[in-house]
C-alpha cells in the first residue's frame, strides 16, 4: 500500500472511529488496514490512534496528523478533477450553508433556480444560525452576515444589511414613538438571542453627532427573549414591544405596513454580507458557478437593502 493509501486508510479510520468499520467502507480486508495504520505510525515514529477493544480515538498527534492528511487528499481529488475535466462543466454535490432565516427566506429560491440550470449539480443546504466550519464540517460555500477576520477563505461581498429597531404602528399609537435611545427606558423589549441568554443590552450610535459617533448602552425592559427571530419578529408585529433585527428579517413587514423603523439616526454600522468559499489553486466549476450566480441574483434583488 503506498503512501496515500495510507493517508486515505488513516482518515477512514479516525472518522469511522474502527477498524473493521474503515475496511468495510475501502473494501480492504481488516488485516491490510490494521498493516497500513502500523506501517504508517513506524514511518512517523508516533502513535495516531489509541486502540481499546471498544473504540479507536486519535490522539493528540493525530489530530493535527488528520487535519494535513485531509488538506493533501483534498488537493489531490481537486487536481485530478481539474485535469478529468470536473472544472469545465458544473456537476457534483454542493454543500451551501448561510443563517437560518436568511436561507429559507432569499438563498433557498436562489438554490432552487441554480439547480435549473444546471441538472448535473446536487445541492445539500445547512441553515443554521452559527459560523460553520466549512473544511471541518464538508461545505462548499457559505454566507456570512458579519465583518469578516482575516482568514483563507476567498470573499465576495454581495451587500450589507442594517441592524434596526422596529414595532408594529398599534404598539406605538399606544406607547408613543421614541425618539432618542434614553426614551427605550419607558417601552417594552423583545429581545433576540441565539443561545436565550438573558443579559441582553442594545448599543446605539448617534450618527448625527461630528466626527466618530458616541456609543449609548441602553437596558431595555424585556418580557420576552427570543432564539428565533421568526419568533422575535412575530411578537413585534403582535405588538409586544420594540425589537432589534437585521433588516432583511423585517423587510416584508416594514413593506407591508405591519412594522416600522424607529431611532434610524441611531443604528450602528451595517454589517457586510459576503459568500465565501475555501481558497484552493482554483475552485471547482459547481463552486465558481454559484458564487457567480448567486452574487448576480442577490445584488440585483437588493434583498440586503432596506430604506427607512
Amino acid at each position: 500500500m503506498d503512501r496515500l493509501d495510507s493517508l486515505r486508510v488513516f482518515v477512514m479510520v479516525a472518522e469511522s472511529q474502527g477498524f473493521a468499520a474503515a475496511a468495510r467502507q475501502l473494501g480492504f480486508s481488516p488485516p491490510a488496514v490494521t498493516r497500513a495504520i502500523g506501517g504508517l505510525e513506524q514511518r512517523l515514529g508516533a502513535q495516531l490512534l489509541q486502540r481499546t477493544t471498544r473504540s479507536v480515538r486519535v490522539t493528540e498527534i493525530g489530530e493535527r496528523f488528520l487535519d494535513d492528511c485531509k488538506r493533501i487528499l483534498a488537493e489531490l481529488d481537486e487536481a485530478e478533477a481539474s485535469a478529468g475535466g470536473a472544472h469545465a462543466a458544473p456537476q457534483g454535490q454542493l454543500s451551501i450553508t448561510a443563517p437560518a432565516m436568511f436561507g429559507r427566506l432569499h438563498l433557498a429560491p436562489v438554490v432552487l433556480d441554480f439547480l435549473t440550470q444546471h441538472p448535473k449539480v446536487s445541492v445539500r443546504t445547512f441553515f443554521v444560525d452559527r459560523v460553520v466550519h466549512l473544511l471541518d464540517e464538508g461545505m462548499d460555500v457559505a454566507v456570512r452576515i458579519a465583518h469578516l477576520p482575516d482568514s483563507s477563505l476567498n470573499a465576495v461581498r454581495v451587500g450589507a444589511v442594517r441592524r434596526v429597531l422596529v414595532a408594529s404602528p398599534d404598539y406605538l399609537s399606544k406607547h408613543g414613538v421614541p425618539r432618542t435611545p434614553a426614551d427605550l427606558v419607558r417601552h417594552d423589549a423583545i429581545g433576540f438571542s441565539q443561545t436565550g441568554a438573558s443579559n441582553t443590552t442594545w448599543s446605539f450610535w448617534d450618527q448625527a453627532k461630528q466626527g466618530r459617533p458616541e456609543r449609548e448602552v441602553i437596558h431595555p425592559r424585556m418580557q420576552l427573549i427570543a432564539n428565533a427571530s421568526e419568533v422575535a419578529v412575530a411578537a413585534a408585529v403582535r405588538g409586544r414591544g420594540l425589537a432589534r433585527l437585521l433588516s432583511y428579517q423585517v423587510a416584508d413587514d416594514v413593506a407591508a405596513g405591519r412594522l416600522r423603523i424607529v431611532l434610524a439616526d441611531y443604528e450602528p454600522a451595517p454589517i457586510p454580507v459576503h459568500i465565501v468559499y475555501a481558497a484552493g489553486r482554483k475552485a471547482s466549476a459547481k463552486v465558481r458557478a454559484f458564487v457567480d450566480f448567486a452574487a448576480t441574483r442577490l445584488r440585483r434583488e437588493n434583498v440586503l437593502a432596506l430604506q427607512s
